[in-house]
């Protein structure tokens, strides 16, 4: 029996590809264009030039279906919905640090049931879809390597636990940095690998939490298939499903209770940046 979302992750593998072509080539360009949005968060002339060939193939393949993307808004209207973010980690791509993906997922009713996270600087790709598991590709292997399975940890305590939190800012302008530091006290290992590498990190079981404040829909959509198909939970940091609260945390499922456990111990107002 064909897998109900085979053809749409077919469609978003094959458009992962174009933009990648696009992002590579303008990646370290000495003539690259930065701008700042009115949120005074960095955009440039790849971030756009990624989404419009993205938002292009949708259309042209999938008319119907309803379309969100971080430079560009949403279009439609459909219960299936394409959520992408061109460059994840524009502020590393922009200073030449290579991790950055392309998120490209597809949502139905609510649900990711579709997700690609392409990495071309580092040789990397990870995909996942409902039914269908979640798979990663390395091409800085030689020869490349074939399609490899995703599996989360099976670390089951989380002092044995590694653990990624992106960014002390943003917990600490959250007022959940009280939060975080009890959890970090807990654990066998703390790093901020950042982006999406860190929920990466916990599909390969490499890490076994990753969490942060401050996110869109398109940062997490894409995410959450490949979590999921690999054995581990996603939900908020208050243990809401899905990417539509404003925060993530992603374990191998077995630490996700005690996780949330940890970090609603502690936590403040938050503060007012300015």
């Amino acid at each position: 029996m064909t897998e109900p979302y085979a053809d749409d992750l077919a469609l978003a593998l094959t458009i992962a590809d174009a933009a990648d072509a696009i992002s590579l080539d303008r990646f370290m360009a000495l003539d690259l264009v930065v701008e700042k949005k009115p949120d005074r968060t960095p955009v440039t002339d790849a971030d756009r030039a990624v989404e419009r060939e993205i938002r292009d193939r949708l259309a042209e393949a999938r008319p119907s279906d309803a379309i969100l993307g971080e430079e560009y808004g949403s279009a439609g209207d459909s219960v299936r919905q394409w959520i992408i973010d061109p460059i994840d980690g524009t502020a590393n791509y922009l200073r030449g640090v290579p991790v950055w993906a392309t998120l490209i997922s597809l949502v139905v009713d609510g649900e990711p049931v579709v997700g690609v996270v392409s990495s071309p600087a580092l040789g990397r790709r990870w995909w996942g879809a409902l039914g269908q598991g979640a798979w990663t590709t390395d091409s800085t292997l030689a020869p490349a390597s074939p399609a490899r399975r995703l599996a989360v940890s099976a670390v089951a305590r989380l002092d044995d636990a590694s653990v990624s939190y992106n960014s002390l800012k943003g917990w600490d302008e959250a007022g959940r940095l009280d939060s975080l530091l009890s959890l970090s006290r807990g654990v066998w290992r703390t790093r901020a690998y950042g982006e999406m590498w860190s929920y990466m990190l916990v599909a390969e079981g490499a890490l076994d939490v990753a969490g942060e404040f401050d996110l869109q829909p398109y940062d997490m959509a894409a995410l959450i298939p490949v979590i999921h198909e690999a054995g581990g939970r996603f939900t908020s940091i208050d243990g809401v499903p899905g990417p539509w609260s404003g925060s993530a945390l992603a374990t191998n499922g077995l630490l996700h209770d005690e996780a949330l456990r940890v970090l609603a111990e502690e936590s403040s107002a938050p503060r007012v940046t300015r």
